[in-house]
């Protein structure tokens, strides 16, 4: 692995940085990458997806997650196949890959991991109660239609209730992939420190880790099985404009679950404003950011400024000194900036 990629947030293209890390070289790779949820493509701009129609590639006429179209779904599929592929190639062998996704295109993100020659070994569950419904109401429809105002009002009435086929989301899939190991599970641990799960881990009250987890509390038979630390206020950040941030306590899970070593590398390649690397640090971990939005580059930065390395009970962890670093694809960027010290730091 080379050091100078380590423990960096770079900002480019991912298939473009991807293709600067060695082959076998990373442990872990973590993500939540775009979806192509209608205007959301690989490189939406926070400043323009709350907009109506500018930025909509597939449905134009509608705000985001409000209609279906299966040109999403395949347009997803072909640019996760190339990721994908770069991943497999990446990761050690027995390395898992962990990626969260929609409900809705799980299956076109689980068959692009799956047709890149990837072991599909589960799929994991974020379970949660608070989402916004997006089904709509049909009466905007309605007063559209020819009819007098008390056909109309009759209409109303007769499908009171009857909204667009979309109920409210309260789970996030979440792929659990693996790269073939060499030989047996055991020979590849021994060789490589990946390919098996750490049951040493515990979720819920003192329960053996399972494929569901949630950050809030739900019922008490939940959380007694499922639940993960809760997320605490000053988490996110005051100045974390990303919009789906996830919880560090779900990264802190699967990290702990799967790596082994203290030089194990995390990688995520859609790192948005850094979560991953976060947790990857507090655990005393190695790890590699990559996005193309340089705002949130920034903001991964500030975070992992103000992360503090942890010991976790049953999780052997090594304090260590880190320099954090923004790669810059962009070379008219990196000439303007030069002499700047944003570039790196410490």
């Amino acid at each position: 692995m080379d050091e100078a990629l380590l423990n960096k947030i770079m900002v480019g293209d991912a298939e473009r940085v991807l293709a600067k890390i060695e082959d076998n070289s990373i442990d872990l790779v973590l993500t939540d990458p775009p979806y192509f949820l209608d205007k959301m493509d690989n490189n939406w701009n926070p400043k323009t997806v709350s907009t109506i129609t500018d930025y909509c590639h597939t449905i134009k006429s509608l705000p985001p997650g409000m209609k279906f179209d299966k040109e999403q779904g395949r347009r997803f599929y072909d640019w996760y196949l190339k990721i994908a592929k770069e991943l497999y190639r990446v990761l050690k062998p027995g390395g898992f890959f962990f990626s969260f996704s929609s409900p809705r295109l799980y299956h076109r993100m689980a068959s692009a991991v799956d047709d890149a020659g990837f072991l599909i070994r589960d799929c994991f569950i974020w379970l949660y109660t608070q989402n916004q419904p997006k089904a709509m109401s049909l009466d905007h429809f309605i007063d559209k239609l020819p009819y007098d105002r008390n056909k109309k009002n009759e209409l109303k009435e007769k499908l009171k209730g009857w909204k667009t086929p979309q109920v409210k989301s309260c789970f996030e899939p979440i792929v659990m992939a693996q790269k073939e190991c060499e030989g047996t599970f055991l020979n590849n641990m021994l060789k490589r420190d990946t390919g098996l799960l750490n049951t040493n881990i515990k979720i819920g009250h003192d329960m053996f880790p399972s494929n569901v987890c949630s950050t809030q509390e739900i019922t008490e038979v939940i959380d007694r099985c499922f639940l993960l630390s809760k997320p605490a206020k000053e988490e996110k950040g005051d100045f974390n404009v990303h919009k789906t941030v996830k919880p560090i306590a779900i990264c802190e899970y699967i990290i702990k679950l799967t790596t082994f070593s203290e030089k194990a590398v995390v990688l995520d390649p859609f790192v948005g404003s850094g979560t991953t690397a976060v947790a990857a640090k507090k655990l005393g971990r190695r790890f590699i950011g990559i996005d193309s939005n340089r705002e949130y580059a920034d903001i991964a930065l500030k975070r992992l400024e103000q992360t503090e390395t942890e010991r976790v009970k049953g999780y052997k962890s090594k304090k260590h000194e880190v320099q954090f670093t923004l790669f810059e694809e962009n070379k008219k960027y990196l000439a303007r900036k030069k002499k700047s010290s944003c570039y790196s730091r410490h």
